[in-house]
């Protein structure tokens, strides 16, 4: 059930929030607009200033909402610690290969990461946590393997800049469920895993007269350095969007949004950056969007089973309270009420644990069928 906020009306609650996720992964879908214009720059600077500015901005964010509870007792539990450290080596990773894709012509090649993240992500949880697929999952998963071969015929390599941050989020998204912090609170902390070498690398290119931070040169004024800084915002504002959104809208919803992004880049690459893509590369995006929709289909299905199962429990549970009310009256003692409370109890408690296992089971698909991954690695979009 979602949640009622600041008495607005549920159906509006939902549609505010959906409007927020479109902000959001439509903001990660632009993001290939934006670190060009920090071209004078290398990527690996563009890297260091983005993991600086957004641990200045998304602490910025938890002051202004009070939101420090979280902190100590993370520092009490050095195995999550170690987590959040791996995380943000993940994330590193993730957001350089993806900086340095975008500036260098292969953006259409950064989408197809972001397409195929799901099915990697499905793979790591076949190959790591020995989940069960269902039969369609199993063809989702084969047709995103023929997409990769296909991809790889395409341009005569492997799609490797796709592969790694696609392998990368699914990573960060495997070590996030086990650390369990919210968005903003653990791109906070994997930002100060960050920083101090960012920060050092910072120093060292002004030192040594390489970096463009605070200066100004050919092709680049003082709006160059102010763009560096404003990259943590640009990390934090999707964040903040995404956030409001994960409050008002099903996991569902948020699983289908989360294609925004990559569809934008791809139409980026296309349209603005005129990338090139022969047939072969067609045939084997065509591949992984097939795959794509396997998945989303099956999700749904999934999920009107889970509907159904709940409206079923749900009524058994009316049905066993009406039952144990009944047979309380018609004793009309105390001994009577006592036998119909406890008839009705027992089969309440009954059909209770049946339609918690039921949400249970729906929340397990939602998440890991349809939306997997989705809230735990937002902070890497991009």
């Amino acid at each position: 059930m979602q949640e009622e906020h600041a008495g607005i009306r549920p159906g509006v609650n939902e549609r505010v929030g959906f409007w927020y996720g479109v902000a959001a992964y439509g903001m990660w879908g632009l993001f290939p607009l934006y670190w060009p214009l920090l071209g004078p720059s290398s990527p690996a600077e563009i890297l260091a200033h983005r993991m600086v500015w957004s641990l200045v901005a998304v602490t910025a964010l938890l002051l202004a909402t009070r939101r420090r509870g979280w902190v100590r007792p993370l520092l009490r539990q050095p195995r999550r610690l170690a987590l959040c450290a791996c995380a943000a080596a993940a994330v590193s990773v993730n957001w350089g290969v993806y900086i340095w894709g975008v500036n260098s012509g292969h953006v259409v090649e950064t989408s197809l990461g972001y397409f195929i993240n799901p099915l990697v992500t499905i793979a790591f949880g076949v190959l790591l946590l020995h989940e069960r697929l269902r039969p369609v999952q199993w063809a989702a998963v084969g047709t995103g393997s023929a997409a990769v071969a296909v991809l790889t015929a395409g341009y005569g390599r492997l799609p490797w800049i796709a592969l790694v941050l696609a392998l990368s989020f699914a990573v960060y998204g495997l070590l996030k469920k086990k650390i369990g912090l919210g968005g903003p609170e653990s791109l906070a902390v994997e930002t100060a895993f960050q920083f101090w070498p960012a920060l050092g690398y910072v120093v060292f290119l002004a030192l040594t007269g390489q970096g463009t931070f605070g200066r100004t040169g050919a092709g680049y004024g003082w709006g160059h350095s102010g763009l560096l800084v404003l990259s943590g915002l640009v990390t934090a504002l999707p964040l903040l969007c995404f956030g409001v959104a994960a409050l008002r809208v099903p996991l569902t919803v948020l699983g289908l949004l989360q294609y925004l992004a990559p569809v934008f880049q791809f139409l980026l690459g296309l349209v603005v950056f005129h990338e090139d893509m022969p047939p072969a590369r067609w045939a084997g995006f065509s591949l992984v969007w097939a795959a794509l929709a396997l998945l989303t289909w099956d999700a749904a299905r999934q999920a009107r089973r889970n509907r159904v199962r709940l409206r079923e429990a749900a009524a058994a549970d009316a049905a066993a309270g009406a039952e144990g009310g009944t047979a309380g009256d018609a004793t009309g003692d105390t001994a009577g009420d006592a036998v119909g409370d406890t008839v009705g109890g027992t089969a309440g408690n009954a059909a209770g644990d049946m339609a918690e296992d039921v949400v249970g089971d729906m929340a397990e698909d939602a998440a890991g069928d349809t939306a997997e991954g989705v809230a735990v690695d937002a902070a890497v979009r991009g």
